[in-house]
């Protein structure tokens, strides 16, 4: 009976903290007259209190280290202290993940701010990165000849990828180079005179070229008053616009679209829709020869009148023109720096930067490339062609010279196009008639030839007709390219 009472209380804990004494209480009526139940409950408070010692909270000093250490790991965390630490785990890496999406959204964010930024600035023409200030002179053994025409190249363009060139020449043929390895990708011969009807290209001498700012059309104008329009890929001929009654000699894309502007000695201007394969309209103002011509985005174009001795500004949609007086020769060569300036050469030798809201230029340099002849008749000489690396500071004039030895000038434009000071000078062998830069800006192609593109005044044995591809090399030090705006 007794035992009975001790084997059920070990399962009530209440009576695991009154410890000993515990053992000897006795209920009420509980009578054992033989006396052994008072040695039974003796043992079995012992039994008892070993049993309980070890749950207590004064932990028994016989107790295995082994056991104590087990029990505090195994009861460090609960479960829902586990869950706590899991959640606060994923919430930190939430907020983590949340911050790099913020830093990657508002970096995304600048980068565009900047771009939208740039395109503001270069719509309104005051768009001028600050480039020269890096740029040195390249090493004689870095600039590259790709040779392939028989005659003077008169004419080249670059693919807006940098990886092409068209170049043409006297010969009427058209050459596709790749700039990296300088072979031949394609050629288009030309015909002889009297082939016009049977032979698929030109028949006279080429004195322009363009592409379009998608790379899709080139454009070849030539002197029989035709312009050829021409697949770049794959240089198949596409159309053949006649309507000039003078030769073409010049031509360019409005950038974004396929709308095509030709000049010519006709002393016209005239605009197509290459996509329709179509004539728009003529614009008339130029007393002379147009010799050059360019456009960019804006629905306008500006020419080179020669011995009119004007730089003329067309804005189509209002067919109407303005005209800007500043050279002593004629004008031989015009290129857009942006919307808003431009820079021309003549053969007076002087080359001049302008803006399109003043008619008299910015700035000039006379005599750019020297003189030539004896002491009290020198003579500039002529500036043949230029070129500008858009929306920045700087831009290349080349010349020709009476002995062999020309030159393409490499200049910086001052702070708002106020000013040039040259940067450096690249010697080459002939008549440098046309000058391009790459979109990137890492490197500038001459086309040279042994005559003038427009004439055959003088005739220089020792030059060579190719192609020029001049390195431009910056500084070891390579600064975040900054702008300036006006």
């Amino acid at each position: 009976m007794s035992s009975s009472f001790f084997i059920k209380t070990k399962e009530n804990p209440k009576f695991a903290k009154k410890g000993k004494n515990t053992a000897g209480t006795k209920r009420k009526g509980d009578v054992d007259p033989t006396g052994k139940g008072k040695l039974r409950a003796k043992k079995s408070s012992s039994k008892y209190n070993e049993e309980i010692s070890s749950d207590s909270e004064t932990e028994s000093a016989t107790a295995p280290k082994k056991r104590q250490s087990t029990e505090q790991i195994e009861y460090e965390e609960t479960p829902q202290e586990k869950k706590l630490r899991l959640a606060k785990l994923y919430l930190e890496q939430l907020k983590e993940e949340e911050e790099n999406k913020a830093e990657e959204a508002s970096f995304e964010t600048d980068l565009i701010a900047g771009r939208l930024q740039e395109e503001v600035l270069e719509q309104r023409g005051k768009l001028q990165r600050l480039i020269a200030k890096d740029l040195i002179p390249p090493d004689p053994s870095e600039i590259r000849m790709f040779r392939g025409h028989k005659l003077p190249i008169t004419c080249l363009v670059i693919t807006p990828d940098d990886k092409y060139i068209f170049s043409a020449a006297k010969d009427c043929s058209i050459i596709k180079w790749d700039v990296e390895s300088g072979k031949k990708i394609h050629t288009i011969p030309g015909g002889r005179k009297g082939t016009e009807d049977r032979h698929v290209g030109h028949t006279a001498h080429i004195l322009c070229m363009a592409i379009s700012s998608d790379g899709k059309y080139l454009a070849t104008g030539d002197m029989n008053n035709l312009i050829m329009i021409w697949e770049a890929e794959s240089c198949k001929h596409l159309y053949k616009f006649t309507g000039h009654k003078g030769a073409v000699s010049g031509l360019s894309f409005r950038k974004g679209t396929h709308d095509l502007y030709s000049a010519s000695h006709d002393r016209s201007i005239k605009v197509w829709n290459v996509d329709e394969n179509a004539y728009v309209e003529t614009l008339f103002g130029h007393q002379d020869s147009i010799t050059g011509l360019d456009s960019l985005s804006r629905e306008r174009c500006v020419t080179a009148g020669g011995r009119d001795g004007t730089v003329r500004v067309w804005k189509i949609a209002e067919e109407s023109q303005l005209v800007f007086h500043g050279h002593e020769g004629s004008i031989d060569c015009i290129q857009l720096i942006n919307e808003e300036h431009m820079v021309t050469g003549a053969d007076d030798g002087s080359v001049c930067l302008w803006s399109v809201n003043k008619k008299k230029p910015l700035s000039t340099v006379k005599r750019a490339h020297g003189c030539h002849g004896d002491a009290g008749i020198e003579q500039p000489h002529w500036v043949s062609s230029v070129a500008a690396l858009q929306n920045s500071d700087t831009i290349a004039s080349g010349a020709y010279s009476c002995s062999h030895n020309s030159e393409v000038n490499v200049w910086k434009c001052g702070q708002n196009y106020r000013g040039l000071q040259p940067l450096f000078s690249v010697p080459v062998s002939g008549f440098v008639n046309s000058l391009k830069f790459s979109s990137s800006g890492q490197f500038l192609v001459a086309g040279v030839g042994q005559e003038h593109r427009l004439g055959r005044w003088w005739r220089l044995k020792e030059a060579k007709n190719g192609i020029y591809v001049i390195p431009l090399k910056r500084k070891p030090s390579d600064p975040e390219e900054t702008k300036s705006a006006e």
